[in-house]
């Protein structure tokens, strides 16, 4: 069985370590710490120049809720644009409305201007006051994948959700879980979801090895992908 490993990476440094250690896709993003914002010109840029996975920026405009301004949701499709722009394979996003349902409307909208590129809908589909609803709905909209941790704050802990999702989509669209996914539970996700694709940050944290002013109180740690991390990931998944 063909399992997929996508790998969401902060930076371009994080990008190639993600394709060193053998995943088969980036999800590519800034603020991390936030779920994920949408990374700058300059790293799509540069991971289209270097990498030979498909890259997938994230077409986040800031943290919080899925609930956009107008002037938000312009920004959003500016990013679209660009993304297509510089020949990303897909693109990653999500919108809800106030009562806590799919944005059809507008998501409608980012995903025409997008095609053809793929579209990946967001854990904003964990957020939703009716997943079954939600997941039609991102099936009628022509998602290719949504992410999703069973609405869970980790997928393990949602995976008895995540399988009655793989049921129901039925191979109308991918379901792809994620959050909390590493080397200790991936093969018993594996094994209970029926899911054939995971998303990991597969993160550790970088040390800085330099001469630094710690009294500023700015950190020089930062997180970035481990391509260890990766290879083990990669090589739990097999049956």
């Amino acid at each position: 069985m063909d399992y997929k490993l996508e790998i969401c990476a902060n930076s371009i440094e994080s990008a190639l370590a993600a394709q060193s250690g053998g995943a088969d896709r980036i999800e590519l993003c800034d603020n991390m710490s936030e779920g994920g914002t949408t990374p700058s010109y300059g790293t799509i840029k540069r991971c289209k120049d270097l990498l030979g996975i498909p890259v997938f920026p994230i077409i986040r405009p800031r943290g919080g809720d899925f609930v956009y301004t107008e002037e938000e949701f312009e920004v959003m499709k500016a990013d679209v644009q660009m993304s297509k722009d510089l020949g990303c394979e897909g693109v990653v996003l999500g919108i809800l409305t106030r009562d806590g349902n799919i944005d059809v409307d507008r998501c409608s909208e980012l995903i025409t201007l997008a095609r053809p590129m793929q579209v990946t809908f967001h854990r904003a589909f964990d957020c939703c006051i009716d997943m079954k609803k939600g997941l039609e709905d991102i099936i009628s909209l022509g998602c290719e994948r949504v992410l999703t941790s069973g609405g869970a704050a980790h997928a393990y802990d949602g995976v008895d959700v995540i399988k009655d999702l793989v049921e129901q989509a039925h191979g109308r669209v991918i379901v792809m879980a994620g959050s909390g996914l590493d080397a200790s539970n991936i093969r018993k996700m594996m094994g209970q979801s029926r899911v054939r694709e995971f998303h990991s940050t597969a993160k550790s944290i970088v040390q800085f090895q330099g001469i630094f002013n710690n009294n500023a109180g700015i950190s020089p740690s930062f997180y970035q992908t481990d391509q260890r991390c990766v290879q083990i990931l990669k090589s739990l998944m097999v049956f």
